[in-house]
Parts: structure tokens; C-alpha cells; sequence
């Protein structure tokens, strides 16, 4: 969770039932990966763990969704400023659609007919019409924005500002701003969790400078819970930059079956597990590392962002050191391949075919 969709949004990533898609006979899935310093988007096959399909001309590529019947593709280019639609058979861009500033994350309405933008440059909301092609509304916000999510119920688009500290809550049939709540860090990726009558149960987010992530009670409108990931294993993150830049974890998503929750480590160069609804600590997968020439240092894979197959068997997490993708057996929690993509791979979403 996704920044993903599975007709509902859970979070960290994304998942969306899709019919009628070119690969549907071949795969159930395909796994897309925006890498954030290159100008391309890959797409990897999770049957044969390989890259598929590459998007190319979309430099400094952000979030990725999609149209619900799978047919479109949907990605925030931060170099152009712009929302780029693509041909999802082809892989061509169709349109380019301007916003109010410089995108960051993106989610996409269950009906496909809205795209919500966080833009972190000046600091709006944009809400594109995806009939119109055309940004329709921009819902002005007390900060700059950076990952964006609609909620599992579809009513509500919720963003976070790494600058700012806070995390806003926009009613989409208002689309205005319906609460904010601050916290002591920026807020970082995000991840929901569903209660029983499809409304959102809680909310886990990731902090700046937090080696963990707080739960928030969606209805109680506040932080309820903090939760701290183990000290063990560490010795990551120094040498890569990210031990002291504020950043000790980036990425976090419930699987799509609802019973556990996954969390990334720069510190622990691993993702670890919580069973749901109890957030205990089921275990946890260690990632690729490499040592450095003439040194006993290892340095990390500086896990950025992480997303699911639709059976909640793999989890992919794009490792930005070595610019490719971990695919991770969920059961044995081992990684089962290591896919080269392009440069600093960081966000990813996953299209689930029928």
C-alpha cells in the first residue's frame, strides 16, 4: 500500500482487477517500476520474473495507475510536470496532461474516472477528469505533498507532506480538505487497512527520522499506536546516505488478502512482516547487499517502495542501490529473484488481469 488498487486502494503499491489486457492469457499480474533517475518505466512479468515491456520517454518518472479495464496507464512525470497517459499494449504515450506543478505520487478511483495528484510544488491536489483529460479542481493544501491514496471505500484521497508534517484527508465529492492531522516528521508512505464494512479501518505511515510507523484510527481522527521495527539485523544505511538523511524506512503495504502488513528497512537491508489485525512481528526478508572494494562495508539495497501479486504469494521491493527489484516468496520470506530495471527503481504498482 501504495501507493495499490485492488478495486479498493490498501496501500504502499498497487493492485487493479483489469479485463480484456494483452498479457491476460500469459500472466495474472504484471508489476510496474517507475525509476525515479531515469526516463523510462519497466514492466516485469511475475510468471517468469522478467522485464516484459519498457515505457520510455517519461523522464523522472513518479507514480504509476491504471484505468480500471487496464487499458491505460497513468504516470506522473516530474520533469514535465505533467500526468502522461499511456497505451498500456503499446507502451506510447497518448497525452500529457498539465498540472499545477511538479507531481509527485498518484492514485486512481475505483471508476477510472478520476486521477488525484499530489504535487509537491506549490503544494496542491490536483483532481484530473480522465474523460476530459484535464485537471478539473485543484484542492490548495497547507503544504507540499508527496504520496497520494484513495481510500478503500473511495471516498476520500489522502496525502502526506515530507516538509510540512502532516497528513491531509480531501472528501472527494466535497473536494475539499475534511481533516488534517500533524505528526513530529514528515509523512512518508502509507499503507490501509479495510474494516469489515469497506470503510477505512486504520491507516500505518511511515515518518521521516521513525525506523518504524505510527497507526492511525481513521474515525478517531488520531495517531492510537507507534510501532518501532526490531534493532536487529542493522549496520545499513550509513555508507548509502541514509542512516542520518531522515529517510530509515521508505515503503509499506498490506497484502492483498488483508492478513499481514510489510514494511521496508534502509537500516536492516530487509522488509519485515506483521500478522493483521495484531501488527505482531511475524519475521522478516533480507534483501541484496554487495561489499565495498578493499573494505569489510556492505552496503544496502536502500529498499524504496514495495508491491504485491494479487495472491499475496510475492511481494516485489525495488532495490535503488542496484537498480533492480527484489521479488520476495511471501511464505518463506527469501528472495527468489533479483530483476535488473532502470535507474534508482523506486515506486511500483502492480495490474492484476482476469
Amino acid at each position: 500500500m501504495n501507493a495499490y488498487q485492488f478495486k479498493f486502494l490498501i496501500g504502499g503499491a498497487g493492485l487493479l482487477l483489469a479485463l480484456g489486457s494483452p498479457f491476460a492469457s500469459a500472466v495474472n499480474s504484471l508489476i510496474y517500476v517507475t525509476n525515479s533517475a531515469g526516463d523510462n518505466v519497466h514492466v516485469i512479468d511475475p510468471a517468469t520474473n522478467k522485464v516484459v515491456q519498457v515505457i520510455k520517454g517519461i523522464e523522472a518518472s513518479h507514480g504509476v495507475g491504471f484505468s480500471p479495464d487496464g487499458k491505460i496507464v497513468y504516470i506522473s512525470n516530474e520533469a514535465d510536470s505533467t500526468l502522461d497517459v499511456v497505451n498500456q499494449k503499446s507502451g506510447k504515450i497518448t497525452k500529457k496532461i498539465p498540472l499545477s506543478g511538479r507531481p509527485n505520487n498518484i492514485a486512481v478511483s475505483s471508476d477510472g474516472k478520476r486521477v488525484v495528484v499530489a504535487i509537491t510544488e506549490p503544494g496542491t491536489l490536483d483532481i484530473v477528469d480522465t474523460v476530459a483529460q484535464k485537471v478539473t479542481v485543484s484542492v490548495i493544501q497547507t503544504g507540499r505533498l508527496h504520496n497520494t491514496y484513495i481510500t478503500p471505500d473511495g471516498r476520500y484521497a489522502v496525502s502526506g507532506s515530507t516538509r510540512a508534517k502532516f497528513m491531509s484527508v480531501v472528501d472527494l465529492k466535497e473536494e475539499k480538505t475534511a481533516w488534517e492531522l500533524t505528526f513530529d516528521g514528515g509523512v512518508r508512505p502509507m499503507a490501509f487497512e479495510t474494516a469489515p464494512d469497506g470503510s477505512t479501518k486504520r491507516i500505518f505511515a511511515q515518518l521521516s527520522n521513525l525506523h518504524g510507523f505510527v497507526v492511525v484510527d481513521f474515525a478517531q481522527k488520531k495517531e492510537v499506536a507507534r510501532i518501532m521495527l526490531p534493532d536487529t539485523p542493522k549496520g545499513y544505511g550509513t555508507i548509502e546516505g541514509r542512516a542520518g538523511a531522515g529517510v530509515p524506512s521508505h515503503g509499506i503495504g498490506v497484502a492483498p488478502d488483508g492478513k499481514s502488513l510489510w514494511v521496508n528497512s534502509h537500516i536492516a537491508n530487509a522488509v519485515f512482516a506483521y500478522s493483521l489485525p495484531d501488527l505482531k512481528l511475524i519475521g522478516h526478508a533480507s534483501l541484496p547487499d554487495d561489499k565495498v572494494a578493499g573494505t569489510d562495508i556492505r552496503v544496502g539495497s536502500i529498499p524504496d517502495w514495495l508491491t504485491f501479486t494479487h495472491d499475496s504469494k510475492l511481494v516485489y521491493v525495488g532495490n535503488s542501490t542496484f537498480n533492480q527489484v527484489s521479488a520476495i516468496d511471501m511464505k518463506t520470506m527469501k528472495v527468489v529473484a533479483k530483476i535488473p530495471v532502470g535507474q534508482v527503481p523506486k515506486r511500483m504498482n502492480t495490474l492484476v488481469m482476469r
